[in-house]
């Protein structure tokens, strides 16, 4: 009741002034609006898919609070009162926490909150441009929102600017897109003439033949490598070799004149 005397307050005071000045009055359906705008629609959906997400979530927990009552109503009979104190404890840290959950997903400052903010408000703040922009050229004094609060008991069709506000919204996209394309096509590579094509080409092959004369003496220096390492090798080998043969010597001696 208080709306609807507020509102033909506002309507009397504006026919009045309308009849002194010559007011322009508009009014806007912005729920019919955003529901033709595409981003809003996928805004929602993403923010409602994060809703379902966290109250499943918060969900499991309850029940989970719930199976531990149950189970101490249960079992209360046969538990000492330490552990029924314990038991009441744990359900109460849960429940505490419980709470905090829901607080950091749903309240005023919480993840609904601030995931609404980033995906819708841009999209609002769209519409409502548009509305001022549509409000200076058409030079309207009031342009109202026929979805709000504010009760509005007759509206005349030929006054609602909803559709406007649609279009506008459509060609700033086409706009935005066309500068976008536009913008791309400017930083895009530009062709290349057949001298560029050729000096590209040159530094191309003159890279690659310094990568394979580099790529060669990586080669050679390995074998020579390897060439060393085998030469050690059967140097360590014939030492072996000589020390075996002279062990093997001495120890025939020392056996001859054992023998002796």
């Amino acid at each position: 009741m208080k709306k609807i005397f507020l509102f033909l307050s506002l309507i009397l005071s504006v026919n009045l002034s309308w009849s002194q000045r010559g007011q322009i009055i508009a009014y806007i359906d912005m729920e019919y609006i955003l529901e033709n705008v595409p981003e809003y629609i996928e805004a929602q959906n993403t923010l409602d898919a994060k809703i379902v997400k966290w109250r499943t979530k918060l969900d499991q927990q309850a029940r989970e609070i719930e199976i531990l009552k149950t189970d101490l109503a249960n079992e209360k009979a046969i538990l000492t009162k330490d552990l029924i104190e314990e038991k009441e404890e744990e359900i109460f840290i849960k429940q505490e926490q419980l709470r905090k959950q829901e607080s950091l997903y749903f309240g005023p400052n919480g993840s609904m909150f601030s995931v609404r903010k980033q995906l819708v408000k841009p999209i609002q703040d769209q519409v409502y441009n548009a509305i001022q922009n549509i409000a200076s050229r058409k030079n309207y004094d009031f342009v109202f929102d026929k979805s709000s609060d504010l009760v509005m008991l007759y509206s005349n069709k030929k006054y609602d600017i909803s559709d406007l506000v649609l279009a506008t919204i459509d060609r700033t996209r086409l706009i935005d897109t066309k500068n976008k394309q536009k913008k791309e096509q400017q930083n895009a590579p530009k062709e290349l003439t057949d001298k560029q094509k050729e000096q590209i080409a040159k530094k191309e092959e003159a890279k690659a033949k310094k990568l394979a004369e580099l790529e060669e003496k990586k080669k050679l220096i390995a074998e020579k490598r390897e060439a060393a390492a085998k030469q050690r090798e059967e140097k360590r080998k014939l030492l072996r070799e000589k020390k075996e043969a002279l062990k093997k010597e001495k120890e025939e001696q020392e056996e001859n004149k054992n023998n002796n």
